[in-house]
């Protein structure tokens, strides 16, 4: 039992220790997504500040009030994952006073606490809240996710939904691994053998240990994860619902879809890889709104795919009437700026890889 303690208490010791290191560099690191950086660095410094309780057992006890802030403390973990997943997604996402309600739970369970001297009575109560409130976050944060990518395809071009995949993957991470969290409690409150206890404290250190070096080198080394759409945007279907403006689809005429495509075949703005739905309203003089309802709604499709057929077709000519050119040249040439972006568009167009239809050309 004593090597197991040790054994919890080391890989403690090191999570703790990456966490800071991790969080130290997130704060200093020159980024233009400073404000997530930051958040994400708080998050982490709180998760650590949990987890040493592994290895400091009861020490803290000659320190109620830290003790208090500690245990208080992991209500603030989620919220502030939640609001780093919001500035990941929206470029201008801010921090405002509204957002302490975020922090609520955290000042009243400071305040029980600090009445009751963390009794059994309101531990128990704030388990119970803090699984309910982990849980309830995680549903929020799925739900902001769907929101940014639904808006992603209507607003850009560009094929790149890392920044999704990215936030998506590690909150389902979360989502079961906080499953070990639960085994533990249910172990602790029935009164299991300690071995078997202290066996799962190895394994939730263990994955703790793994998953902040996953996510978070991944993270910093993956800089373009730190992309986002704007605050002000929102799927279309919601917006039409919120403004009720249903009929504006029957007053949008066949005559702006035949100018929009025409602009389209004249002046070839897809060619810029960069290409925003607020781009191409600007350079038609058309109200954004009314040409994201015509091409999302009108015209049936996501300005992503909208955009990305025509590059492709563009890129399907050069690869029949242009055999000197490499793949990589003429999917820049077309409006792409990545290889992975490009080869998946034109599956999804055409069924086949550019080399196969090349070959299929001649």
């Amino acid at each position: 039992m004593e090597k197991n303690i040790d054994l919890i208490a080391n890989f403690g010791k090191l999570v703790v220790f990456l966490m800071v290191l991790f969080s130290v560099f997130l704060f200093t690191v020159k980024s233009n997504k400073r404000l997530a950086n930051q958040l994400f660095a708080l998050f982490i410094l709180l998760t650590a500040f949990d987890f040493t309780g592994f290895f400091l057992g009861k020490a803290l006890d000659d320190y109620p009030t830290i003790q208090i802030l500690k245990t208080s403390s992991s209500l603030l973990q989620m919220p502030l994952f939640y609001l780093y997943v919001l500035a990941t997604c929206y470029s201008d996402f801010k921090l405002s006073p509204k957002h302490l309600i975020h922090a609520v739970l955290f000042f009243l369970f400071v305040i029980i606490f600090s009445v009751t001297y963390i009794s059994d009575k309101s531990l128990s109560l704030f388990t119970i809240i803090g699984e309910i409130q982990y849980y309830v976050y995680i549903i929020f944060i799925f739900f902001s996710l769907k929101k940014y990518k639904t808006v992603y395809l209507e607003n850009y071009s560009n094929n790149d939904n890392s920044t999704y995949k990215w936030l998506f993957q590690i909150t389902l991470f979360f989502f079961f691994a906080h499953l070990f969290v639960l085994i533990k409690l249910a172990l602790l409150y029935s009164g299991k053998d300690q071995n078997l206890l202290q066996n799962m404290y190895i394994v939730i250190s263990t994955v703790a240990l793994f998953t902040i070096c996953w996510f978070v080198l991944k993270a910093l080394y993956n800089p373009h994860l730190f992309t986002g759409v704007t605050t002000t945007l929102e799927p279309i279907e919601s917006a039409l619902e919120k403004t009720k403006i249903k009929s504006e689809r029957k007053e949008i005429s066949d005559e702006s879809a035949v100018r929009l495509i025409s602009y389209m075949e004249n002046n070839k703005p897809y060619l810029d890889f960069d290409l925003t739905l607020q781009k191409l309203a600007a350079q038609m003089d058309l109200p954004e709104k009314e040409l994201s309802i015509l091409i999302n709604q009108k015209i049936g499709k996501h300005f992503f795919d909208f955009i990305n057929e025509y590059r492709i077709e563009d890129a399907k000519i050069l690869l029949k009437d242009q055999p000197e050119l490499t793949v990589l040249e003429i999917l820049y040439e077309v409006g792409f700026n990545s290889k992975s972006s490009f080869y998946t568009a034109f599956k999804k167009e055409t069924g086949i890889t550019p080399s196969n239809y090349r070959k299929s050309a001649f």
